[in-house]
């Protein structure tokens, strides 16, 4: 069944979720389905996501959402961990990592406020599986001056994943772009409408042979 099945469907707690998101979800997230996974929600509301991700992802995988409200707690059920606190806190994000390991997928759903989104890239990035994916979603909030966010702002996520996309292509920088962490262990970037997702990972080969002939 689809992940937009499993939503139509769903019988359980609530999940708000913008519809031209569950393509975005089922192109990176299908490769986890029913494989022993650690999936990380920021951001819980009424919990029904992560029920939705449970269902997707199989019996082998187990879903950790984060969220600062206490209530979420009662979210809790069978592959399913919630812990409290705030996602721009690195002592707790730590502490998810010392508890569950190094997550596969983790999924920005939380406060959509730049610095908390900037804060827990920052540390949860580096510390996803080799093969993991990072993805941020609502990002419209990156174009609303409420959430620090506008067009050019410095601070801006936005504007980081712009800059990023140079670190992305250093190896064609001709020395312009310094190689960094994320230009090593990155794969490729995905930019949809208020969705960013990372990919990690490396091509075996970047520059493939020429092979043809000349016309």
């Amino acid at each position: 069944m689809s992940l937009w099945s499993e939503f139509l469907t769903n019988d359980g707690r609530k999940i708000h979720k913008w519809t031209h998101y569950f393509p975005i979800y089922e192109q990176h997230f299908g490769r986890f389905v029913n494989r022993t996974t650690t999936f990380i929600e920021i951001g819980i509301c009424k919990g029904g996501s992560l029920q939705l991700w449970k269902r997707y992802l199989g019996p082998f995988a187990q879903i950790v959402g984060i969220d600062i409200d206490p209530t979420c707690k009662a979210a809790e059920e069978d592959q399913i961990a919630v812990r409290i606190g705030d996602q721009s806190d690195l002592n707790f994000l730590q502490q998810i990592i010392d508890e569950f390991g190094s997550p596969d997928v983790v999924l920005d759903d939380g406060s959509h406020m730049m610095s908390d989104i900037r804060a827990s890239f920052k540390f949860l990035y580096p510390h996803i599986s080799k093969n993991g994916v990072y993805m941020i979603e609502d990002l419209h909030t990156a174009y609303w001056d409420e959430y620090g966010g506008g067009i050019g702002r410095a601070g801006s996520f936005i504007e980081q994943a712009k800059g990023l996309i140079d670190e992305l292509n250093v190896d064609h920088s001709r020395g312009a772009v310094p190689i960094s962490e994320f230009s090593r262990t990155t794969m490729s970037m995905h930019f949809y409408d208020s969705v960013v997702a990372f990919e990690r990972g490396r091509h075996l080969k970047k520059h493939a042979p020429i092979i043809g002939r000349d016309m």
